[in-house]
């Protein structure tokens, strides 16, 4: 879907941000661009809807060279993301939401029931939103906001640029789990870029690490996290990879692999957790002595055992055993 070939930035014919990158990001996946400050992923990911020309190489969407195509008509065509959201705040949700629509000349009730779809998409009311100014929004209401304009047209591609940095971590993090949703649904091919490791594991199904605008690992996140390919992949993840690695799996993976059955011991401090609950949050409910224990339920709220501290390292240490 999106191919780069030998892609380089040059900026004052000296500086190189952008140097001779090649990978392919295929029909539905989800890649973050993944990296410290000044790596050139944010310049990589804008020479994609022609924001930053090419220096050398070639980038195509769809069999289409980007450089070939007309600049307005493909960014109506891509949907974008950035982290301040860039809401225009003398307009409506409704109209913000609308304004690819409006451009693409649709009649006023595809683009209400194209509103109302999304909006229920990202968990909002649209009778209740569709009126409103955008300095009325909580900040995590409007990177919603900014996430169903990009899709407002149905576009095939998706360019993210840190779209939840600019939140704090408990509001983002459900954030996060809202887009993955979101993206189950309509498997959209994603391109997103971070600095946050944790984020890159939990959101991409590939990460490409970048350093001086040259890609250091493009993968799998079980295979940087278990098999960065030299120091610097090891280092940037660091030496909690287990911890990371974590967010990759849910309790469900844990009740298939050791076949759990419904066993909880009596207690008055019980919390249930649901099957698709990251094990990590799990974890952190442990840990923080939310409850003595938690029980399992899964979709028809039938229980499947008691999680324990103890069950989860030994799920962990089988995992990374034979990872």
């Amino acid at each position: 879907m999106i191919d780069f070939k030998n892609v380089s930035k040059v900026y004052g014919g000296d500086v190189e941000a952008i140097d001779d990158i090649s990978l392919n990001v295929d029909e539905g996946e989800f890649v973050v661009l993944l990296g410290p400050s000044g790596c050139g992923k944010t310049t990589l990911l804008r020479m994609v809807n022609q924001l930053e020309t090419i220096t050398g190489g070639n980038i195509t969407v769809n069999g289409e060279n980007v450089t070939e195509i007309d600049k307005i008509k493909m960014r109506r065509n891509i949907g974008y993301v950035i982290q301040s959201n860039g809401l225009f705040p003398n307009m409506t949700i409704e109209k913000n939401t609308m304004i690819v629509p409006d451009l693409l000349g649709w009649n006023r009730k595809k683009k209400r029931d194209r509103f109302n779809y999304l909006m229920d998409l990202i968990g909002l009311n649209p009778d209740e939103f569709r009126k409103r100014y955008p300095h009325e929004l909580s900040g995590g209401q409007q990177q919603r906001i900014g996430v169903a304009r990009a899709m407002a047209s149905d576009p095939p591609v998706m360019l993210m640029d840190e779209p939840f940095g600019a939140l704090d971590p408990i509001i983002r993090e459900k954030v996060q789990d809202e887009f993955l949703a979101i993206q189950k649904e309509v498997k959209k091919t994603i391109l997103f870029v971070s600095h946050d490791i944790d984020e890159a594991v939990k959101m991409g199904d590939k990460i490409a690490l970048l350093r001086d605008g040259r890609i250091m690992q493009y993968d799998e996140p079980t295979e940087l996290l278990f098999r960065p390919k030299n120091e610097f992949v090891s280092d940037f993840i660091g030496k909690d990879r287990a911890l990371k690695s974590m967010s990759l799996y849910t309790v469900h993976d844990l009740v298939k692999a050791f076949n759990l059955h419904a066993s909880v011991e009596s207690s008055k401090n019980t919390k249930e957790v649901s099957m698709d609950m990251s094990l990590r949050i799990a974890l952190s409910m442990l840990l923080n002595q939310e409850a003595d224990q938690l029980m399992i339920v899964d979709s028809n709220n039938k229980a499947h055992g008691a999680l324990t501290i103890d069950l989860i390292e030994k799920f962990l240490h089988q995992e990374v055993k034979g990872a």
